[in-house]
């Protein structure tokens, strides 16, 4: 496929960006002609690295990333995968996937409760069982199915990960911009959290201070470097230490607990957390911080944990799905324009806003690079479609709100929406309920024609 762009430009996304940060070349280093154009020969592949990423760090944190690990690893004891790529693997290596988790909860007094006390709200589907470390005979334990006590259930859907280096790196006030452009039956909410690890590469963030959270289907984490220590202990059961100015930082530290389990003294009780089944050691952890294993060196240590730094460099640096050149006169081009049509109200939410979507460099990405995820990254009121899960303590109409879902790379997704309950758009856009709802009507009132015209969009996608 022949793409002929304008001198000094380079195509990320569904946008053309002058190439400030690549050179006087077009994406996979073409050159200019001498009529002043770039002539780009292939489309970047989906899974590729963002152009300059130090391809070194980039394949460490790949082979991490599509690592099958074992209990030696630190695997488990209770775990939902043998390896993040087991979940992210549809379209390329940090896809989405088929594989759902599931939650669980209840509501107490009117409140959700997230059941913490016996390793909720996440359920592992799978324990190591028995093993012995150091003369003690260990017991992972297991989840029971349903969890004792609970009687709210829902599944979410693996995510893909491509480009979201780029939405890591966007500043709290773009994301206050879009909802001020949002039409109030539709506006979205954004969530700010409390930072509960800082990526040293971002020097805004401050443990215990707030960003808006902008990662997961209820927009829970604020950060990349956050949602892969989370998912890493939560999916895999590797626990984690990272160092925020020489303090360290064990929230990512403790094992999970079987769900049948008040405490999870049957996991403390075995030592050393090279070894699955145990809890890190603060006092060891302690003096990493104020002294760089590396070089002997003191001082205040600001580091992520080397498996979570490489599994954030990885994602961060994963190229934004590039979309399927659209031709004028054909059902995608009329589906793209009925999409950005305030009468069906797509875009009202899968916003592609050029002037927000700008990298900047934070987080270790190249800065100025405009994407469009088609997404606003805020949470919406999304009614019987909302999965009733939360933090505890929430309302019941708070955790009836999804975040928006990036519709970038859905040509390379199977099952959609937050449970994957479907694979068939039409299906996903008339489930659209609560502040979706008007969509949804918009769309089933369509022609069938229209319909497909849009679909056919969507698919480009």
């Amino acid at each position: 496929m022949k793409i002929t762009l304008p001198a000094g430009s380079f195509l990320i996304g569904t946008a053309v960006l002058t190439a400030g940060i690549a050179g006087s070349v077009g994406c996979g280093g073409a050159p200019a002609t001498g009529d002043g154009e770039v002539v780009v020969t292939q489309e970047a592949v989906i899974g590729d690295a963002l152009s300059g990423t130090d391809p070194t760090k980039f394949n460490s944190g790949k082979n991490v990333f599509t690592r099958s690990l074992s209990n030696s690893d630190g695997l488990g004891p209770l775990f939902n995968g043998y390896g993040c790529v087991a979940c992210h693997g549809s379209g390329s290596i940090g896809g989405g996937g088929n594989v759902t988790e599931a939650r669980f909860g209840k509501l107490t007094n009117g409140l959700f409760d997230a059941m913490e006390s016996i390793g909720g709200p996440i359920r592992q589907s799978t324990g190591i069982g028995g093993f012995n470390i150091g003369g003690l005979n260990c017991q992972s334990g297991h989840d029971n199915n349903p969890p004792v006590g609970a009687t709210l259930f829902a599944n979410r859907l693996t995510s893909p990960l491509f480009g979201l280096g780029l939405v890591d790196s966007l500043p709290d006030g773009r994301f206050d911009t879009l909802a001020s452009r949002e039409p109030a039956a539709i506006r979205g909410v954004v969530n700010r959290v409390r930072i509960a690890l800082a990526n040293p590469l971002d020097p805004s963030q401050v443990v215990g201070g707030t960003r808006v959270a902008r990662f997961g289907w209820k927009a829970a984490r604020p950060s990349l470097a956050e949602f892969a220590a989370d998912a890493a202990r939560t999916e895999l059961g590797l626990t984690s230490s990272s160092c925020n100015a020489g303090v360290p930082n064990l929230t990512f530290a403790l094992e999970n607990r079987p769900n049948q389990s008040p405490s999870n003294a049957v996991i403390n009780g075995c030592p050393d957390d090279t070894i699955p089944g145990t809890d890190l050691d603060f006092a060891v952890q302690s003096q990493q911080c104020r002294r760089d294993p590396a070089t002997g060196a003191s001082g205040s240590i600001n580091k992520l944990d080397p498996t979570i730094e490489l599994l954030t460099f990885f994602s961060a640096h994963l190229a934004p799905p590039t979309p399927v050149p659209i031709s004028a006169n054909t059902a995608a081009a009329r589906g793209q324009a009925l999409f950005n049509s305030a009468s069906l109200g797509c875009s009202g939410c899968h916003r592609t806003d050029t002037d927000v979507f700008v990298s900047t460099s934070a987080g270790g990405v190249p800065a100025g690079i405009v994407f469009a995820p088609y997404s606003d990254f805020l949470v919406h009121d999304m009614g019987s479609l909302g999965d009733q899960m939360g933090n505890t303590g929430d309302s019941v109409a708070v955790t009836r709100r999804m975040r928006t879902a990036p519709l970038w790379g859905l040509r390379v997704r199977n099952n959609l929406l937050h449970d994957g309950r479907t694979t068939d758009r039409a299906a996903a856009i008339t489930a659209h309920a609560g502040q979706g709802a008007a969509a949804s009507a918009a769309f089933t009132a369509l022609t069938s024609q229209d319909k497909n015209d849009l679909l056919q969009f969507l698919g480009t996608l």
